[in-house]
């Protein structure tokens, strides 16, 4: 089953408080001593505790004609989600109410001078009462009658200047109102000139009115105009007969009927038809040139003359034929020119009534479009008249309540509690002594997570192996109870790294290195590996000793083993195993010495070659053909041959010697190599090409890590080989 994220989490920090408690101790008993005695000279507090009731009343009205709050309570708009009572909590805490306060009671701190705002509001409290329109005020001090007075003089002050503000609001509003009615009530008054100018301009009643009036007007003048239409038709149709029957136009007919009607001239007409008659008479017996002949003709001319003259004078023109249609003489022509004339009248009167009927008309249609406009027009005013209107009567109401607010005194907040003083003290000293020991252990926490996010170092296994990114092919548990094995006292090896594989085979470090061995053999299953060369990043990770016990480890295993101090800067086998190191590595290099008077048997097939004088060029050793025909010799004698090789990041003579080695291996000891040098060293063994078998986490501590399945029995392990020893 895997263990959920916060599982791991928590097991996170408490793998950083085991790592790094004795600072955390450290920090904890100083803050919590000094925590202590500190509430120890701390004076106990006393509160004082009153109440205010907030009723709900009417508001004031605002010059603007906005509703205003007076400092009661009032629903809340749908859109305003703003809390009365919180704006009324800001008001009592507010710098004005504080100052008067402590300026009417003298208060001062501890220093003798006046107290501060920020400091009165750290021992006040003002909140409001969930549910409730109460708003509850409460003071800590030293002093218990201090704190009442205190709660008392808050809200005295409180009140007074809600009265002031309310009464002070109150007359401004009334103040402007009274200087803005006169400019309302003018506006007022040219907007209602406006529209009676408009409607006097437009001759404007009632428009709605009127353009239902017009609408049937136009209607009835158009069946009018259509009934003219048809009677003139019937008078033109019978005047274009009797023109016809006639052969005269109309002007002729009228001409011919009035010179009919017109006195004397039908005497004349008759008097010539006489003459002429006579005349026709005297020409059958006289000759055209008799005196009497000639008497008749200038007699006839001389009537003629006077009838064409009267025609002239009756018609205008000489259009008639005294001859011709006068002179038919029958009734009946007169009388069709009589109606001929009668019908020409008549239809003459039908124009002149169509065209006023048509110019109504148009009139009509006129007004009728212009109507919309005209209304239009008319609501705008109307608006404006009745928009001034509300603003002057709003204005008066507003006055009114002015003027009351002006005079009423403040009723919607009351005392609900007299400020009392809770006998007993708020501040028990176990309270401050808890809070000590609390703020003592956070400080401690902070201070560890502090080291350890400073800390760059690898501090577990699983750190070393997901940086690293390298197998992990050991881990060597690190063995605190060395100092407790029987026969240790007085050792002077002490000082010096342990070979458990030898010492105490049983032990759980002897464990670790039989894995260690056996996980080696498995890596290196596909490839031979004799020539194993052990390093690590920095001095001090514990690579002599990781070498040391797993050249003993593979002897065990009925291998014979050569362990080759390779580390001519720092060399520490001869040491490991107690031998002399005058004859070593280096001389057989140099050829100052044979290679078998200076390799020694420490035990069953293990075989030591110490690094022996340190010479003056370490590197140049190193990195010897000597050197490379020396392992390949040591590879061709021995089973397996272990070099203890100097840090990667202090020489290069470990990448050198790690390009001779069939493999690698890389220690690395939490608590001692950091991030950045455990990255420098997998980057250079990269970059050279070597052979890397996998890492060893070399001394790891119990309390750094997870006690899985292996390092629960190991230590069991541990505990019962002491047990036995």
């Amino acid at each position: 089953m895997e263990p959920s994220d916060s599982s791991l989490i928590w097991d996170k920090y408490w793998q950083v408080v085991k790592r790094r408690w004795i600072p955390g101790l450290g920090v904890f008993f100083p803050v919590c001593v000094v925590s202590v005695l500190a509430a120890s000279w701390k004076k106990p507090a006393y509160e004082a505790v009153g109440k205010l009731l907030f009723h709900k009343t009417n508001t004031i009205a605002s010059p603007t004609g906005v509703e205003q709050e007076s400092g009661g309570v009032k629903s809340d708009p749908a859109n305003d989600r703003s809390n009365p009572l919180d704006t009324e909590v800001e008001v009592i805490s507010s710098t004005v109410i504080v100052q008067k306060t402590i300026d009417h009671l003298k208060l001062k701190d501890s220093e003798g001078k006046f107290l501060s705002y920020q400091a009165f509001l750290d021992r006040l409290t003002v909140k409001n009462i969930p549910g409730t329109n109460v708003v509850q005020v409460a003071y800590v001090d030293s002093n218990p009658e201090l704190a009442a007075q205190v709660v008392t003089t808050l809200m005295d002050k409180y009140l007074d200047y809600k009265e002031s503000t309310q009464k002070a609001q109150a007359v401004s509003a009334r103040q402007f109102i009274e200087k803005q009615l006169p400019k309302e009530e003018l506006v007022i008054r040219q907007a209602e000139a406006k529209l009676a100018d408009f409607k006097e301009k437009n001759n404007i009643i009632s428009l709605q009115e009127e353009a239902t009036k017009s609408v049937e007007m136009i209607a009835d003048l158009q069946q009018k105009i259509g009934t003219i239409k048809a009677q003139m038709a019937n008078v033109s149709a019978q005047a274009k007969e009797i023109r016809a029957q006639l052969g005269m136009s109309s002007q002729q007919a009228a001409a011919f009927n009035s010179l009919s009607q017109a006195e004397g001239i039908q005497s004349l007409f008759a008097e010539i038809q006489q003459l002429e008659s006579q005349l026709a008479n005297k020409r059958t017996v006289f000759q055209s040139n008799h005196p009497e002949i000639k008497n008749l003709e200038s007699k006839l001319n001389t009537l003629k003359k006077i009838l064409k003259e009267r025609i002239e004078k009756v018609s205008g023109a000489g259009e008639v034929n005294p001859n011709g249609n006068l002179q038919i003489g029958e009734l009946q022509q007169q009388q069709w020119a009589a109606k001929l004339v009668e019908l020409e009248s008549i239809r003459l009167g039908w124009a002149s009534e169509l065209a006023t009927l048509s110019t109504l008309d148009a009139r009509y249609r006129l007004r009728v479009n212009n109507i919309p406009r005209l209304e239009k027009e008319q609501r705008q005013l109307e608006r404006q008249v009745n928009a001034a209107q509300s603003t002057y009567l709003h204005l008066l109401q507003k006055l009114q309540k002015a003027r009351i607010a002006e005079n009423q005194p403040v009723n919607n907040v009351s005392q609900i509690s007299v400020p009392t003083v809770v006998p007993e003290p708020i501040s028990d000293r176990k309270i401050y002594y808890q809070s000590g020991v609390l703020l003592s252990g956070l400080i401690a926490l902070v201070t560890m997570c502090i080291l350890e996010v400073r800390d760059k170092t690898i501090k577990t296994v699983e750190e070393a192996k997901q940086l690293l990114e390298i197998p992990v092919l050991g881990v060597i548990p690190l063995w605190k109870q060395w100092q407790k094995l029987p026969g240790t006292e007085g050792n002077a090896a002490l000082s010096l790294p342990m070979v458990a594989m030898r010492d105490v085979p049983r032990s759980p470090m002897g464990e670790a290195y039989r894995m260690l061995r056996a996980n080696l053999k498995f890596a290196s299953a596909d490839k031979e590996t004799k020539v194993v060369l052990v390093t690590s990043s920095v001095p001090k990770e514990g690579k002599s000793t990781v070498a040391a016990n797993l050249a003993m480890a593979m002897t065990q295993a009925e291998h014979s083993v050569l362990l080759v101090d390779g580390d001519l800067y720092r060399p520490s086998q001869h040491l490991i195993w107690n031998l002399p190191n005058h004859q070593g590595l280096s001389n057989v290099i140099l050829k100052e010495v044979e290679v078998m008077k200076a390799i020694k048997k420490v035990s069953n097939n293990l075989y030591v070659l110490t690094s022996g004088a340190i010479p003056f060029s370490p590197a140049s050793v190193s990195d010897s053909q000597r050197m490379a025909s020396l392992l390949d010799s040591f590879a061709a004698y021995y089973d397996y041959v272990i070099i203890d090789a100097p840090a990667l990041n202090l020489v290069v003579d470990a990448a050198t010697l790690g390009q001779m080695a069939d493999g690698v291996l890389l220690v690395v000891r939490p608590g001692v190599v950091d991030y950045k040098n455990a990255i420098a060293a997998c980057e250079l063994l990269a970059k050279s090409g070597q052979n890397v078998l996998g890492q060893v986490v070399n001394a790891v501590a119990s309390d750094n890590e997870n006690l899985n399945y292996y390092f629960q029995g190991a230590y069991e392990l541990e505990d019962k080989t002491l047990s036995q020893a």
